[in-house]
């Protein structure tokens, strides 16, 4: 038997309603702060991600799935993330020139060859909003938070926490990094062999180390945000303002530094205890310099990501249970002319705006109002040959048990009329 590849999975149909349901819920917060969809390409240009996300970060060098086109000529990769894509369209269909704020959102599947674990897979759905502008604000990152904290809560996500911090720009970053870069060398014995390959050639990164033994050295390593110039010291006391002003809670986290390369000055993550170790549920930050290095014209740019997967973890059973929606009408038939009245009927059902399964494997009517009642149908009609003589229908409502006789005119139109009400 071929079973799906390692650290991937079906979202079967029992599932699918609870995704369905996450998603309007999605699209319904991102409509109200004025967001608009955007879809991305599920392949890039391979060098898209190193030249974007940073060729010393894990998602480039561990992470990636990258082959070779077919005619030799170019690298392609899977999409690890959703933010150097929308940047690159962004650039390539000259967007700047609506010389307005774009605020832009995607849902999505990703790829990142990482060891399976709970929430967390090869292919997964991730959903994500940019705002693209010339001015880097800080009240558009804390608007993008609060949408956020608007989606959780109607979502019924409970103790969600958020963590921030400034890592800086070009200016205070790279005399900090050559500090940090002496720092890591002289405790390189107690740090791991990534630590302290990253310390040499992408000092930050060690930052992102996740080895428990690294841990306790991490934590006494220099931390970047008493080293901030006074414009990004500046722009984080005005982001945590109008956090402020929102009522949003929030700890600064001085060694958060996110896993990509295009990030600066204010990161985030927000944090739910229904996941675990694993907690991060949403994450992102401000990047402007990423369409200059893309080849594009100046442009601020501040977003987020997060794993639908994770996103639907953290929510309780009783929001993230929705079942997928089961038929209005079962037509339940006995005998060949029934059958045939009842597909005719189906159609007419359909037309009107109902959803109807008609059951082609011919069972017994006992087994039909079974299957009726397993997949949750709202009614069933029952049709033999006294229904198709009389031009009465038999309709059992599911939840009441109860059962009337009407045409099939008469339940074409209630359908109808249903409708369009």
């Amino acid at each position: 038997m071929i079973q799906a590849a390692r650290g991937t999975y079906d979202i079967l149909p029992s599932d699918v309603g609870r995704w369905q349901f996450v998603e309007r819920e999605l699209r319904a917060v991102f409509e109200r702060y004025a967001f608009s969809e955007i879809r991305t390409p599920a392949i890039e240009p391979t060098e898209l991600f190193v030249r974007g996300v940073g060729a010393e970060t894990d998602i480039v060098s561990k992470e990636m799935y990258t082959f070779v086109d077919r005619d030799g000529t170019t690298s392609l990769t899977l999409r690890p993330e959703g933010t150097a894509p929308v940047v690159r369209s962004y650039i390539q269909n000259r967007m700047s020139a609506e010389s307005r704020m774009l605020k832009l959102y995607y849902i999505g599947p990703m790829f990142r060859r990482e060891r399976p674990q709970k929430g967390r897979y090869r292919q997964f759905h991730q959903v994500g909003a940019e705002v693209l502008s010339s001015t880097d604000e800080p009240a558009i990152e804390a608007e993008v938070i609060e949408m956020l904290t608007l989606l959780f809560a109607r979502l019924g996500v409970q103790g969600v926490t958020l963590e921030v911090n400034s890592v800086g720009c070009p200016a205070c970053r790279g005399p900090f990094v050559e500090r940090l870069r002496e720092a890591i060398a002289a405790r390189g014995s107690e740090l791991c062999a990534d630590c302290r390959r990253r310390g040499e050639r992408n000092p930050m990164r060690v930052f992102d180390c996740k080895v428990a033994a690294c841990q306790g050295t991490i934590a006494e390593l220099p931390a970047l945000h008493a080293s901030l110039c006074d414009a990004c010291a500046a722009h984080f006391g005005r982001f945590r303002g109008y956090l402020d002003d929102r009522r949003i809670r929030y700890t600064v986290e001085e060694r958060m530094v996110r896993g990509l390369d295009y990030y600066m000055r204010t990161a985030f993550e927000m944090k739910s205890a229904a996941l675990g170790a694993q907690d991060a549920v949403a994450a992102g930050g401000r990047y402007d310099w990423l369409a200059e290095a893309l080849g594009g014209p100046p442009t601020k740019g501040f977003g987020f990501a997060m794993g639908l997967e994770r996103l639907i973890l953290s929510m309780p059973e009783t929001e993230s249970g929705h079942a997928a929606t089961g038929p209005d009408y079962f037509l339940a038939t006995i005998g060949d002319e029934p059958f045939r009245h009842a597909a005719l009927l189906a159609r007419r059902l359909r037309e009107a705006g109902a959803s109807v399964y008609l059951d082609f494997d011919r069972r017994s009517l006992k087994s039909q109002m079974r299957l009726a009642d397993r997949l949750g149908a709202r009614s069933v009609v029952m049709i033999g040959d006294d229904e198709v003589k009389s031009g009465k229908l038999t309709v059992r409502n599911m939840s009441t048990r109860e059962q009337i006789e009407v045409t099939g005119d008469d339940l074409v139109e209630t359908v109808r009329s249903h409708a369009n009400s």
